[in-house]
């Protein structure tokens, strides 16, 4: 199969889509008024062939308030007495039923847990001294929630920005772009975009945010750029395909990473430049706490299987277990009983933990090669590395095929285990980056400013998807949000940071370059 067939043939599908959303004139009539009429838009032409729009939707709450959450639970019983509990110790408190599960959840139609809580309360101070109050009581969970932001109907408002790519027209090139240059640390994307020169950016996938939870910076899912692999993905989580002049597709992504020792015996390759037993997301062989995509989770593994190359930096992580050292070809150079060797320019660190690491001194040896294998695959279809070719993680899915498909539950963002996640994390408002597919391939890059009362609440999972169908994209995928929500034009970032601390320094970013 030729390196450019996924994409050529994820253009011929969206011209079909295309050709039905013509014959049906209500195809796109399910998408909420709020994102259909935006009450403010300017759109300009940064270049030919990529504009970059700025839209406000829907209108500020008149009477927005505060509530207090003092504990989610999973069952009515608990929320009750834990409702007369608080109503004994003097407080106005009531119970919310989270009724809304992911869209791909089995048990879809049950509520998905309670919230007790108590106000409203008019102002935000008046909420955090009741939280003072409740924590200092025992309640040690207790959280302010501004009530625009909980998950229920809203009015708005939503600053959104768009950035489109025609790639008929456009001649520049739509690149990941790691923050620091290497795997490890991280860097704001403004000043990203300032060393490659390039004319708009935004934010790219998940990473590690600090060493407790792997290599800082690590990107937690899939990672291409310029056609090398250098993160494996999270178990067919969807992600976004860069391909040759800019022709891009959405799609979930797998990784299989083996290794053949110098001897023919073949083992699994569990990771790439990270550390060891620290697996953001999940979702490998042998994970504990699970095999399946566990999202802002981290799983463990004692026995692993980890290559390092110059993309990591000049040294591979230190500690207990064995490594082999090898040239571009693959050759052994040496074989150590620990971790930590200097990484050879061109060649790469085969690191081993656990049981991994007896399996590397048994099957490397000096002066013979290690064959690495590293295959990608886009839904069931192998993709071949090359030159320009790239993929940014992300999930979960928001759009395909034109319809409204989250499949949240399947990619790791509903966990059974706590159900209160999905609620704060895809019920509730916050700011999100997306990208999206229109029919005629042109791509969307897109950000939604949130945690700003009177400026922008943010969106929920359900009203992304509703967003990227208003601006006509057929297929859709959730990036990394939140404090790392990010855009920049020609280096000056234009979003609204959410963390109190500014801009946050992110693992990878989208670049645009002439």
């Amino acid at each position: 199969m030729k390196h450019k067939s996924i994409f050529s043939s994820c253009i011929q599908a969206f011209m079909v889509i295309s050709v039905i959303s013509l014959m049906n004139p209500g195809y796109e009539a399910h998408a909420e008024d709020h994102f259909s009429k935006p009450k403010i838009k300017h759109t300009e032409q940064l270049q030919k062939g990529l504009a970059y729009t700025h839209a406000v939707y829907g209108e500020n709450d008149p009477n927005p308030g505060y509530m207090v959450d003092a504990a989610f639970t999973k069952t009515k019983k608990e929320a009750d007495e834990l409702l007369k509990e608080l109503i004994g110790k003097g407080y106005a408190a009531s119970i919310k039923t989270l009724a809304e599960r992911a869209q791909d959840d089995p048990l879809r139609g049950s509520p998905l847990g309670y919230l007790v809580r108590t106000g409203p309360f008019q102002k935000e101070t008046e909420a955090k001294s009741e939280q003072k109050k409740l924590v200092s009581s025992g309640y040690s969970k207790a959280k302010v929630v501004y009530q625009p932001e909980d998950g229920e109907k809203a009015s708005g408002p939503w600053t959104v920005r768009v950035l489109e790519i025609f790639p008929e027209k456009w001649t520049g090139q739509m690149i990941p772009s790691l923050g620091s240059g290497i795997v490890p640390g991280r860097e704001k994307l403004s000043g990203m975009a300032s060393k490659k020169k390039a004319v708009a950016g935004i934010n790219g996938g998940y990473f590690v945010m600090g060493p407790q939870d792997g290599t800082e910076g690590d990107l937690a899912g899939v990672s291409v750029i310029n056609g090398e692999l250098i993160s494996e993905a999270v178990k067919g989580r969807t992600s976004l395909l860069i391909g040759k002049d800019n022709r891009s597709a959405i799609s979930s992504v797998r990784t299989r990473l083996t290794v053949k020792g110098t001897d023919g015996m073949k083992a699994q390759l569990d990771g790439l430049n990270r550390d060891p037993g620290r697996i953001r997301g999940c979702g490998g062989l042998g994970d504990l706490e699970t095999t399946l995509p566990k999202h802002d989770f981290t799983c463990t593994d004692k026995d692993e299987l980890i290559q390092y190359n110059s993309i990591f930096g000049k040294k591979a992580p230190e500690g207990p277990g064995a490594e082999a050292v090898t040239d571009r070809t693959g050759k052994v150079l040496a074989v150590h009983k620990s971790r930590g060797s200097d990484i050879p320019f061109g060649g790469s660190v085969v690191a081993g933990t656990g049981k991994s690491a007896a399996w590397l001194l048994e099957h490397a040896v000096t002066g013979r090669k290690l064959r690495i294998e590293k295959m990608v695959f886009a839904g069931h279809r192998y993709i071949p590395a090359y030159k320009k070719m790239g993929i940014i993680n992300g999930g979960p899915q928001l759009l395909k095929d034109g319809k409204i498909d989250i499949d949240a539950a399947k990619e790791g963002f509903h966990q059974p285990d706590d159900p209160e996640f999905y609620y704060r994390f895809g019920e509730r408002r916050h700011p999100r980056t997306i990208a999206g597919i229109k029919p005629n391939g042109n791509v969307l890059l897109v950000t939604v400013d949130g945690r700003s009362p009177g400026y922008s609440i943010g969106m929920n999972f359900d009203e992304e998807a509703q967003l990227m169908k208003s601006l006509g994209a057929v297929d859709a995928v959730n990036l990394d949000g939140g404090g790392s929500t990010g855009m920049v034009i020609k280096s000056r970032l234009v979003t609204d940071p959410s963390d109190a601390t500014g801009e946050r320094p992110i693992g990878d970013g989208i670049l645009l370059v002439p």
